[in-house]
């Protein structure tokens, strides 16, 4: 198939690229600078300029293609509003009116139960867009990546310095963005995802002191932990509502009432594997994605411990 990825150059996209090259797939990519996306031309794919909030630019990208795959979404810098809601309604409307087949939405687990969270209710609401525009869609959701545990955890833990965990955080089924992406991928060459919902959860919800366990067992290093409890950042998030200024801030703040709680953020994956085709028995655990990440880069300390000493006998004299 010939593909047009959107936001191929993100943490979740760029994987969602290099499996759809992998499986063999014509791949173009959806960019504001080309500057950003040289990795992925170096990969094999096309890049095309566009901007999902200048609608004029997405036609001439969709020309010719089979499948939309998106995995775009507002940066910290970017407006929500502007870029998941105005940005997607863009894109879903060229696509159909170029005559797109497929289009294969990322949105986020439970995203209508949490109206009073922009981002959320705007997943939802862009949801049932796509649902009602005529589009063979499938919706893929979900609901942590484990991508985020090394920024979060491990390099904290790793250069010694603190964590900041979230009293009262509720657990979650992270999942690799590997395996998303496979998922995405997938889901062009079964029929039987079409016009369908699928959560996507890893096999267990680990809540933020297992993760930190785990990571002081693997590294043998104790972590710096220092909780921030939740009253504080809604309070926060209410100052910074006030000013058009912390608008941004604000919207993002709001996440935090989607992790709030005791109920593990999670979803049976009975019959999704079976759909997509996908062997669960594939898919990274957190501990096999934590203990592969700190064995590449102590081994890497190790041997750049072993360079140092070495480089410094040469310089003693004798």
């Amino acid at each position: 198939m010939k593909l047009l990825v959107v936001g191929a150059t993100g943490t979740l996209g760029r994987q969602i690229v290099r499996r759809a090259l992998d499986e063999g797939h014509e791949v173009q990519c959806l960019v504001r600078s080309f500057q950003r996306g040289g990795f992925l031309r170096e990969w094999g794919a096309q890049l095309l300029r566009g901007n999902l909030c200048a609608p004029q630019t997405l036609p001439p990208s969709l020309e010719g293609v089979d499948a939309v795959i998106d995995a775009a979404t507002a940066r910290p810098t970017d407006a929500i509003n502007r870029v998941d809601w105005d940005g997607k309604v863009n894109l879903i409307k060229a696509a159909k009116a170029v005559g797109v087949n497929r289009y294969v939405f990322i949105s986020i687990l439970d995203a209508e139960k949490y109206p009073e969270v922009p981002l959320m209710n705007i997943k939802h609401c862009t949801e049932k867009f796509l649902a009602e525009s005529g589009l063979d869609y499938t919706i893929l959701r979900p609901c942590g990546f484990l991508q985020g545990l090394i920024g979060q955890y491990a390099i904290p833990i790793l250069e010694k310095q603190g964590i900041w965990v979230m009293n009262g955080a509720a657990p979650i089924a992270y999942m690799n963005t590997q395996d998303i992406a496979q998922f995405a991928v997938a889901a062009l060459n079964h029929p039987e995802t079409i016009n369908h919902s699928f959560p996507l959860a890893g096999s267990r919800a680990w809540n933020s002191n297992e993760i930190i366990r785990l990571c002081e067992r693997l590294t043998g290093q104790d972590a710096r932990v220092s909780r921030m409890p939740l009253g504080l950042l809604r309070s926060v998030q209410k100052i910074t509502s006030f000013f058009e200024w912390g608008w941004n801030v604000a919207d993002r703040l709001a996440f935090t009432e989607v992790v709030v709680g005791s109920e593990p953020l999670t979803a049976s994956m009975d019959g999704v594997y079976e759909t997509f085709h996908i062997n669960p028995d594939e898919m990274t655990t957190v501990e096999e994605y934590l203990g592969e990440y700190f064995s590449r880069i102590l081994k890497k300390l190790k041997e750049l411990d072993y360079d140092r000493e070495k480089a410094s006998k040469k310089k003693l004299p004798f």
